[in-house]
């Protein structure tokens, strides 16, 4: 009998998953092991670097309870968004077994993720979101871990770090763009004589007060609400807009169908009547209310004698949280008409500060950014508000001129303003971040004058001005938080030193062209005039008014031969096309003009010339004329090394007039006015960065700025006593430098303007 054996089963061993997870478990709960003293310490430096990116970002997208409600918000955002998905992250990198520390490897992710979301969301490319977002959490990672060595006593390595935490931020600021810096025009460069007036940036005699007129029932400002001075009805504005977030209505307290017309008014002191001006801001952020940063100007214009309004539209502006109405540029300008009705309802009531004070016949309108747009819309608006009742205003009170700062152009509805003798004034800086491309140029462009008219045109472009500081509350930063921190400030001017500009060239022209006083006329003329009362910076400035008779435009037809109705052209050495004027991002300014680049060997002749027809055209043309005028851009290129070397030079033109007995005048161009070359701007701090930041918004560092030069024609007597203005069958632009390139536009002859034609 065989032995019986007994069997004994081997223990079994847990399945795999069970194995997997047990070992995942061991690790979770190891997640936070070598999370020392002090990496926990060098934590902080991760949240406070959070909790800056969410402060910043609150800023840019205010929530409208205030600074300190929004900084308790961010703080307690990145707290939370930081503790969560950096344990998250903590705990995943616990899996992969990883020796290092995790909840602050995993937190240093996760910002750096949080960051690039905020960024990108903020139009930056992902790139450049990522590169800005690893530097910051990388720096406070440093500071985090500084702050840990030293309260661990590892002075020497902590005092390292902190000396490498002080120099980043500095090889960061000294890798930034090169300016190109331009050239300064003073009134020494070309022997100007002054104008004889005062400085037009200085207070008048007028003594003025300040008051509000309001629907009084503002949720945000007194001044408006319980203590406004005057009460105003609200205007039903359905007709234009449909939609509006609730949450929109829960922070103004009203909707579309309720809008409050609200003004901040200045009125100098006297029996009046006085000129009216009313001023209205661009698209700030809703909650951070616009209106009052024109009290500079209200100030300034009421000593002056003129009641200056600034308008509450700010309910009509952009929120992170409700976006904007819309149809908003249509509502902007149908909100000015909807006060014009208002004020001459308060000018008719006994006892109203308003009461017999309105000169109707003076009526200016004022506008920055889209308010710029909108106060020509306003002035031309018989094109967007047929049939509505508000056009009849624009009888009562007479619109004579517009002034926009910075504004944009934007077709509405298909159509854009066309200013017909209305005079018209536009500001424009080259270092504008927001509104970058110089667009009051194209409303200049469609503004006309009938032959004898007494209104006039004028733009002024500034090298070193930027978008906000026209309005004394909007800051120093073209565009919100966070893109704004990106945005370079170094070349821009003074807050104050932009804004003295703009109080020159407001009064200048609204005693022009309202008070009547020829005393001012020059400065629009040409800049030089008045540039004792101006800060140090270069200007480009056109004007044209009903004083200019045409030869040619260059939009009249392709036919780069022609002259207009009057003349003939030719060239030689040249290369000659007719080319579209165009902004920063190649786009079509809306007109054409001759574009000249010399190509002749050194000592050749390079010439353009146009050829009179005889007749009555030409000989009205020339009657009581003063001299030639044209308006020219200078293209030859430069770059901060080029000008600084001084190795390329300013074109070298001269202008030549020849009379029917071949008496021949020439001038040299620069004896008349300095020639500048054209502002170069780079926005953001480094050029990397200009390329990707809103999908390359800036676009080129430069666009077609035109300077217009008027040329008398006394001094070509002077040249050549024998020549006879009144004969003229020639003229001729001679390019002597070599790769002299130009572009010329509205060629004519001009008469002195009086405002009493």
């Amino acid at each position: 009998m065989g032995m019986e054996i007994e069997y004994i089963p081997a223990p079994m061993r847990p399945r795999l998953h069970r194995r997997i997870l047990g070992e995942m478990g061991r690790r979770i709960g190891e997640t936070y092991r070598y999370d020392t003293m002090l990496w926990r310490t060098a934590f902080a430096g991760l949240w406070i670097t959070c909790f800056l990116a969410f402060t910043v970002t609150l800023l840019g997208v205010p929530t409208g309870f205030g600074v300190p409600a929004d900084i308790l918000l961010a703080a307690s955002a990145g707290t939370i968004i930081l503790a969560l998905t950096g344990n998250m992250m903590a705990i995943l990198l616990s899996l992969t077994g990883l020796r290092i520390p995790r909840l602050f490897a995993g937190s240093l992710l996760s910002e750096i993720g949080i960051i690039v979301l905020i960024l990108y969301f903020a139009d930056l490319e992902i790139e450049a979101a990522t590169a800005v977002a690893v530097l910051v959490s990388l720096l406070g990672a440093i500071f985090g871990l500084t702050m840990g060595l030293l309260r661990s006593k590892h002075m020497v390595t902590g005092l390292l770090l902190a000396v490498l935490l002080v120099l980043s931020p500095l090889a960061v600021a000294s890798s930034g763009p090169e300016e190109v810096p331009v050239p300064v025009n003073t009134a020494a460069d070309n022997n100007v004589v002054p104008l004889e007036a005062s400085n037009p940036g200085l207070p008048g005699t007028y003594a003025y007060r300040n008051f509000t007129y309001a629907s009084g029932r503002d949720l945000h400002r007194e001044e408006f609400g319980a203590q406004t001075d005057l009460i105003s009805p609200v205007v039903d504005a359905s007709d234009y807009i449909k939609t509006w977030p609730k949450l929109r209505s829960l922070f103004w307290g009203f909707d579309y169908s309720a809008l409050p017309l609200n003004g901040r008014v200045w009125m100098p002191d006297g029996e009046g009547p006085f000129p009216l001006i009313l001023m209205v801001h661009g698209n700030h952020m809703m909650e951070d209310f616009s209106d009052g940063g024109y009290a500079y100007l209200g100030e300034q214009l009421a000593s002056r004698g003129f009641i200056a309004i600034s308008l509450d539209e700010n309910f009509l502006n952009y929120s992170a949280w409700t976006g904007i109405p819309d149809s908003d540029f249509e509502v902007r300008a149908w909100m000015i008409l909807k006060h014009l009705e208002q004020l001459g309802d308060y000018s008719k009531e006994p006892g109203n500060p308003f009461y017999q004070k309105i000169d109707y016949e003076q009526t200016a309108l004022l506008g920055h950014s889209r308010g710029g747009q909108a106060v020509a819309m306003a002035a031309d608006a018989g094109r967007w508000f047929k049939g509505d009742s508000v056009l009849a205003v624009t009888k009562q009170f007479h619109i004579t001129s517009v002034i926009a700062l910075a504004p944009t152009d934007k077709s509405i509805d298909g159509q854009q303003a066309r200013l017909s003798d209305v005079s018209y004034l536009t500001l424009q800086g080259a270092r504008d971040g927001d509104v970058h491309d110089f667009y009051g140029d194209r409303q200049y462009i469609r503004s006309s004058y009938s032959r004898g008219s007494n209104a006039f045109k004028s733009s002024l472009y500034i090298a070193d001005a930027n978008h906000s500081q026209f309005n004394s509350d909007w800051g120093l930063h073209d565009q919100s938080f966070p893109t704004g921190l990106f945005l370079s400030r170094t070349g821009i001017m003074n807050g104050n030193d932009q804004r003295q500009i703009a109080k020159v060239y407001v009064s200048a022209f609204l005693e022009t062209t309202l008070h009547g006083n020829e005393d001012y006329l020059g400065l629009f003329r040409d800049y030089s005039n008045g540039l004792e009362w101006l800060p140090e910076t270069s200007y480009y400035n056109r004007f044209q008014s009903g004083g200019l008779r045409q030869i040619v435009t260059f939009d009249e037809d392709r036919n780069k031969s022609t002259a207009g109705r009057i003349g003939t052209a030719d060239a030689e050495g040249l290369r000659w096309t007719e080319e579209l004027a165009k902004d920063r991002q190649s786009k079509s300014k809306s007109t054409y003009g001759l574009v000249l680049e010399r190509t002749a060997l050194q000592g050749a002749k390079a010439a353009y010339s146009i050829q009179l027809q005889t007749g009555a055209t030409k000989d009205a043309a020339l009657s009581n004329t003063e001299g030639l005028t044209f308006s020219m851009s200078n293209h030859n290129n430069l770059s901060s090394e080029d000008i600084s070397n001084n190795s390329i030079m300013p074109p070298d033109i001269e202008v030549e007039l020849t009379d029917s007995n071949h008496n021949k005048a020439r001038l040299k161009l620069s004896d008349i006015k300095k020639i500048l070359p054209l502002p170069e701007t780079l926005f953001t701090l480094t050029p990397w960065l200009e390329e990707r930041i809103s999908d390359d918004k800036y676009g080129d560092i430069s666009e077609a700025v035109f300077q217009t030069y008027e040329l008398p024609f006394r001094r070509f007597e002077q040249e050549n006593p024998d020549f006879e203005p009144t004969k003229i069958t020639e003229i001729t632009y001679y390019l002597k430098g070599t790769g002299d390139k130009i572009m010329l536009d509205d060629i004519g002859f001009y008469d002195e303007d009086t405002l009493s034609r």
